[in-house]
């Protein structure tokens, strides 16, 4: 393959070969597609050159790069990059060229001349690459030959990208299960230990225990049963949420008398803990499954106390035309910023708390997955030494399943 350029220059089966060899043979995107671009440049004329990926679950389209070289670092505005153009490829899934009109009283930046073909692997849209051209020439069989080329180019670059996040991804979830197995194993034996270890006791034929004893030793047992029984529902709710069946049951929900009942449980539960509640006195009732909520204020409630012991718990609510905003506040050691994007995946646990405390890794994974069943949100905000605040956001009226 010889091609002859606007330029007049002559790009070979070398060139072709070197620019294939760098969309294969590279380590880090970014720097392969600026390789690729000035490698390009001297037989495919542009002005700007952009490539935009697909988001599938959006259908949105996000640039993730751009490069103005010779009159496009002069360029502004959503038509220079070819933002429109580069949708209508994902529409249609097939390569758009756009030419200005013929208006000689235009600035040749406000005629642009677009090429946008599609990023593809395996007939799977990726993105679309789009090459800009101020006041022309236009573009001409040849050169979109060559932009084919660049594309596919583009596109193995891109799908190895992909590829190799997916694989870090699986590492990743291949890690934090072991991990969890790990852990798990740990936290299942130490209630069980506790259980049993206590009743071997006071089965003994050979001692003698008062009632108060055998009081506090049942006490014990019935905490770790407790523990125990809690550590199984993760699982199970936990491998619900992954296979899809968690089911919720929508019903008209007075947050503030579910809240109140929440503090009363609480208060005996956890005799040491102060919490405080702000509520609006005239709070309306929303759709939603009580049991699937409570679960979750529970556990925030739960983490609170484990994470920041001693510290008050604040919950306040506010109400607005959109729905109800819940938020959970301690004031103890707080979490660092590096984990917060992190805390509500499956299995995670902050690593420099987690050999303090019990837990498995699954409470705010679930947590997050009941909020988003009912079609609404939870965020964390912390800062180190001053705590960490839960933000939950309720729609009035979540979608039927």
């Amino acid at each position: 393959m010889v091609l002859t350029s606007e330029n007049s220059q002559l790009i070979t089966q070398e060139h072709l070969y070197a620019i294939s060899e760098v969309a294969i043979s590279a380590k880090e995107w970014r720097s392969a597609l600026d390789e690729i671009s000035r490698l390009v440049h001297s037989f495919l004329i542009f002005d700007n050159l952009v490539v935009y990926l697909y988001d599938s679950i959006t259908n949105n389209m996000e640039v993730i790069y751009a490069r103005a070289m010779g009159r496009g670092k002069a360029a502004d505005g959503e038509i220079a990059w070819g933002e429109s153009v580069a949708s209508e490829v994902a529409e249609k899934h097939q390569t758009i060229i756009q030419e200005p009109d013929e208006d000689l009283n235009l600035d040749r930046l406000e005629r642009p001349y677009l090429l946008a073909i599609p990023l593809k692997s395996r007939e799977k849209l990726l993105g679309t690459l789009v090459f800009v051209r101020f006041g022309g020439p236009q573009f001409t069989p040849p050169r979109i030959r060559l932009a084919h080329y660049i594309a596919n180019q583009v596109s193995v670059l891109i799908n190895q990208e992909n590829l190799q996040q997916l694989y870090e991804k699986q590492d990743y979830q291949r890690r934090l299960q072991d991990d969890f197995f790990s852990t798990i194993t740990h936290e299942l034996r130490s209630p069980l230990g506790f259980i049993k270890g206590y009743t071997t006791t006071l089965l003994r034929s050979d001692a003698s225990w008062d009632e108060t004893t055998q009081h506090e030793f049942l006490e014990i047992i019935d905490q770790e049963t407790d523990h125990l029984q809690e550590l199984i529902d993760d699982l199970l709710d936990s491998a619900r949420l992954q296979a899809g069946q968690m089911e919720m049951h929508f019903q008209p929900v007075r947050l503030d008398a579910m809240l109140h009942d929440l503090i009363l449980r609480d208060k005996l539960k956890y005799p040491n803990l102060t919490i405080t509640i702000d509520l609006p006195t005239d709070m309306k009732p929303i759709q939603a499954d009580p049991r699937r909520l409570s679960q979750v204020f529970e556990n925030l409630v739960s983490n609170a106390v484990k994470y920041a012991p001693r510290s008050q718990v604040n919950i306040t609510a506010r109400q607005d035309e959109k729905g109800s905003t819940l938020v959970f506040k301690d004031f103890g050691p707080g979490i660092p910023k590096k984990y917060l994007p992190l805390l509500f995946n499956r299995f995670f646990r902050n690593p420099e708390q987690s050999g303090e405390t019990h837990g498995t890794g699954l409470g705010l994974f679930i947590c997050k997955q009941i909020i988003q069943g009912h079609l609404g949100q939870i965020n964390v905000d912390s800062t180190v030494g001053q705590g960490t605040e839960f933000t939950i956001f309720l729609p009035w009226q979540p979608l039927p399943l």
